[in-house]
């Protein structure tokens, strides 16, 4: 039995709700007054997200909690529910597996098909005004078109099953929303780190590891060179990005049926990767890595010794990204990046404060900025 409802049908819903991204963006519609439904995926994370929004003093009058199975193009839905969705008008995908040594099945029914079921559960919605497919900046568009069996075989190869399935479904979703008349937006965000004012985040995967690593001295050496780039985006300015998105990307030029439009957000300020860890080393009192090591030797070299999942390693790259529409979108929605160094440094602390996922979680404490 759902421990809520709202009093309104809900006009948005949040497919993910429970993982990082999804419930800063579902906790960024509830403050904001939209009636919102929540998909979950079982009564223990239904009931750890409602105990999250009630610690971050979420209003939760108007949100609606649904079970979901995102293994289903009908979502899995039971009547009740499927009746209680009736208005929604704003499908948000967040959903997802962000995990590095997935198998290719794995990955693909955590990314792949997964996206593909929200998508088709979204077109056949009466008033749909958009989709939003959430994604990674290192997969959006790199496929013009959907991959023929030999280049998913090339793609599983070299980037490995998580990054692979993450730019399959890129591809797919685009794929689908044009052949059916989706309205689709694409957000494309870098590295998520912690919230601009307390720093929490709950995620310790990825960049978060290299801080644990640097944390802990076991960072000998910076990975890449000196212009890697591995940019990040705080949780907060993505939730109130994602929240605009449906109302600016469904106005003007370009936003009719099957109309796609892609934003990659990420702080185009964030400081190279060598940079960005001596920095932290820095204020968290601890010795900076002494030399670095080119990405193409960390290949070569046995994961035993370096301690490095091989699929991180297409992450350290020297690439940048066309943050144009975004940067568009977000003036016009009178958003702005939170200033980057006090936003790592918050993170920083609060990722030792918790131990990396390992100690106690502090309860959720609002300062006054940075």
């Amino acid at each position: 039995m759902r421990p809520l409802h709202a009093e309104t049908n809900p006009r948005a819903l949040v497919l993910g709700a429970t993982g990082l991204i999804g419930r800063w963006l579902l906790a960024e519609l509830l403050h904001d007054g939209q009636a919102a439904a929540a998909g979950t995926r079982s009564g223990g994370s239904e009931e750890a997200l409602l105990s999250w929004l009630r610690e971050h003093s979420v209003p939760t009058t108007r949100l609606t909690t649904v079970r979901v199975d995102l293994a289903r193009p009908d979502l899995g839905l039971d009547d009740a529910d499927a009746r209680r969705l009736r208005d929604v008008r704003d499908v948000y995908n967040c959903a997802g597996s962000y995990r590095f040594g997935m198998d290719r099945e794995e990955s693909r029914a955590a990314n792949v098909d997964s996206a593909l079921h929200a998508l088709t559960w979204a077109s056949r919605r009466p008033g749909l005004r958009r989709a939003v497919h959430v994604t990674g900046y290192r997969a959006g568009a790199v496929l013009t078109a959907p991959p023929t069996p030999a280049e998913a075989d090339r793609l599983y190869r070299e980037r490995g099953a998580y990054e692979a399935a993450k730019i399959e479904a890129d591809a797919l979703v685009r794929d689908l929303a044009a052949r059916e008349g989706v309205p689709l937006s694409i957000v494309n965000p870098s590295t998520v780190i912690g919230d601009s004012e307390t720093g929490e985040s709950g995620q310790y995967i990825g960049l978060a590891q290299t801080v644990r690593d640097l944390w802990r001295g076991r960072l000998p050496l910076l990975p890449g060179g000196s212009s890697t780039f591995v940019p990040v985006v705080t949780v907060d300015h993505l939730a109130r990005f994602l929240a605009a998105v449906p109302g600016h990307d469904s106005a003007g030029a370009g936003a009719g049926p099957g109309a796609v439009r892609a934003h990659w957000v990420l702080d185009d300020g964030t400081p190279p990767l060598h940079e960005l860890l001596r920095g932290l080393a820095a204020h968290l009192g601890v010795r900076a890595p002494w030399g670095r090591v080119p990405v193409g030797l960390l290949r070569r070299l046995p994961r035993g010794l370096t301690g490095v999942e091989p699929e991180t390693l297409t992450f350290l790259s020297a690439d940048r990204y066309d943050t144009a529409s975004a940067d568009a979108l977000a003036r016009a929605a009178g958003l702005s990046h939170p200033p980057v160094w006090p936003a790592l440094r918050l993170w920083a602390d609060r990722l030792v404060a918790e131990d990396f996922g390992d100690g106690p979680r502090p309860r959720p404490v609002r300062t006054a900025g940075p």
